[in-house]
């Protein structure tokens, strides 16, 4: 019976696989094999259709050594560039043999997303397992009195338990992995700098749409999109993997004794170091140097800590040895349009862009003052009406390039060229409505100053302006990195946000328009997070007193540990000890006759 090679796709963990007659040795273990692993007999039944399916151009984002069921060196496959060669592939798993035949009546039919799952992984490796361990003691330890820089740290071991497992399945980092791996731990460092809870929100949730990319390795449109699902796939059966391995070697290894000794030790610690620390203050005081703060009221919170960081450390080790494979996801193209039928209506919309654009570029080169005087607004009424409307159309601007993309003429080079002057002319017209949108929003931060919404939003705007820069690039050089690419600038966007601090930023500008404008929101400056300390401490009195006691109400009298303080709240901490806020209640509320309460 002739086998079939089952075909090459991107997200596809290598492993080798058990070698027929001719090859290797066949694991004596029976296993349920795919359809695709065994082609039937022309004669008895119809050929497999996986069988004949294309090899994947993408290839394997790990690389690992192959070999084809037959025992001979297969084909090279097309390598992308950032190929880096694999070490050769230990075995995952046991393979059927090749007189293996489906029972009578044929074979239960696959579920929907079956020929997405990746073959079972290898049983897990003690590195894995004490890098997971690590994880769970350190998130028990580290976490439970914030975010900051513990964080980062618990993300290394978690990392390392996923790096064990792709190695044990014979998958090696290529560069754009180490670029997504380096960009999550990046991502992770912005709330052990910053202060402020909303852009360290979006820095941890945007590190682990990047470590989903690091652990799949996809490339596709379905693959960058839908990769963190199979995180979270992964957490049953990371877990039933882990326990697996656990039992193997608790029961069979040299290993066992030493694990189960370690686990006891932890366990007669962790309760009677609380325990005792509870009892007597002089031994809580002596912990309390050497380890985090040691209670048996937070007892339960610690250890759902622990379980959080084992099973999502669980979670990420399986997908590295075994990930769901979102590139086989093809989403086909639309139905092809006629020419007349698909350009009209983009032509039509380019003209509108372009009467749109040529009144916009007048006012940004100064026509404001006859604007004005005709639509009878103010001038920051002006830039507030037009804002919102300007980035809700680049977005919808997005949307048509998208499904033009999909109804496209694509017969010949004539229909190519076509699509691409007029996308490229829309994309063109809508970079002039991006600059414009910036600049209302710029002139509405002159009028009232600036707030979180108003930065938060001219963030949006101008990465949306370099998606669209990014997919001309793609109409010129071709598309196949647009995914990866844009995937990439949102990160790198969101990772900038926070650098940047912007808290800092608004009090930096809020504090500079009074200087200019004797203007100032001190009540929304009062609300601003630790990050904002510095620029309040260079405000007139009593406006700094009264701003930076806001501030330290927010942050409370009592230090957190150093693992859990960021640098804004350090920051801010050794500007109030040094200088404390003096105003009463009655300063603040008459502080100036200029300060305002701006329109937000």
């Amino acid at each position: 019976m002739p086998v079939a090679r089952r075909p090459r796709h991107a997200c596809v963990p290598s492993a080798a696989r058990a070698d027929r007659p001719g090859g290797g040795p066949v694991s004596d273990t029976p296993s349920t094999p795919e359809p695709s692993d065994v082609a039937d007999s022309p004669k008895d039944s119809p050929k497999d259709s996986r069988s004949d399916s294309p090899r994947d151009p993408l290839g394997d984002p790990f690389g690992a050594s192959r070999a084809d069921s037959d025992g001979e060196a297969p084909e090279a496959p097309e390598e992308p560039e950032d190929a880096v060669p694999g070490p050769r592939a230990v075995a995952r798993g046991p393979r059927p043999r090749t007189d293996w035949e489906y029972p009578a009546g044929g074979h239960k039919p696959e579920p929907l997303l079956a020929d997405l799952r990746a073959d079972p992984p290898a049983p897990v490796r003690t590195g894995t397992l004490g890098a997971v361990l690590a994880t769970g003691l350190l998130s028990m330890l580290l976490l439970g009195d914030g975010l900051a820089l513990n964080l980062l740290i618990v993300a290394v071991p978690a990392a390392l338990a996923a790096y064990f497992a792709a190695e044990q399945a014979g998958r090696r980092p290529r560069p754009w992995t180490l670029a997504w791996a380096t960009g999550g731990l990046a991502l992770l460092s912005v709330p052990a700098l910053r202060d402020a809870g909303w852009p360290s929100f979006l820095a941890i949730v945007s590190a682990v749409a990047l470590g989903s990319l690091a652990l799949h390795g996809c490339r596709t449109w379905p693959g960058v999109l839908l990769g963190p699902l199979g995180l979270f796939d992964a957490v049953l059966s990371g877990l039933g993997w882990g326990w697996r391995g656990v039992r193997g070697r608790a029961s069979g290894s040299r290993s066992g004794p030493v694990l189960r000794a370690v686990a006891v030790t932890a366990v007669l610690l962790l309760v009677f170091g609380a325990l005792f620390a509870g009892a007597d203050a002089a031994f809580a005081g002596l912990l309390g140097d050497l380890m985090p703060d040691a209670s048996i009221s937070d007892g339960p919170w610690r250890l759902l800590l622990f379980a959080a960081g084992v099973v999502g450390a669980l979670a990420a080790a399986h997908t590295a040895a075994a990930p769901v494979r979102w590139d086989r996801l093809v989403v086909g193209p639309g139905r092809e349009r006629g020419r007349v039928e698909w350009a009209l209506p983009l032509i039509v919309l380019n003209l509108l862009f372009a009467v749109f654009n040529v009144v916009q570029l007048a006012v940004l080169f100064g026509g404001y003052d006859a604007v004005l005087e005709k639509t009878d607004l103010s001038y920051a009424a002006y830039a507030r009406q037009g804002f919102w409307q300007l980035l809700l159309a680049t977005l919808l601007t997005l949307v048509v390039i998208v499904l033009a993309l999909r109804w496209a003429p694509r017969a010949g080079s004539r229909d190519r060229g076509l699509v691409r002057a007029v996308l490229g002319t829309l994309c063109a017209l809508t970079l002039v409505v991006v600059a414009s949108a910036v600049r209302r929003m710029d002139m509405y931060v002159d009028a009232y100053g600036l707030t979180r919404l108003r930065v938060s939003v001219v963030a949006v705007e101008l990465w949306l302006g370099l998606v669209i820069v990014l997919i001309m690039a793609a109409g010129v050089w071709g598309a196949r990195w647009l995914p990866r690419a844009v995937a990439a600038s949102a990160a790198a966007g969101v990772l900038a946000f926070g650098l940047l601090s912007p808290d800092g930023l608004i009090a930096e500008r809020n504090a500079q328009r009074y200087e200019d404008t004797g203007k100032f929101d001190l009540e929304y400056a009062r609300g601003l997070s630790a990050d904002a300390a510095p620029a309040v401490d260079g405000l007139p009195e009593p406006l700094r007193s009264c701003a930076l006691e806001g501030i330290a109400n927010g942050l409370g009298s009592e230090r957190g540990p150093w693992y859990a303080t960021s640098l804004g709240e350090a920051r801010a901490r050794e500007i109030i000890e040094e200088r404390p806020p003096e105003a009463t209640v009655a300063d603040c509320e008459g502080a100036s006759p200029e300060v305002e309460v701006s329109y937000r």
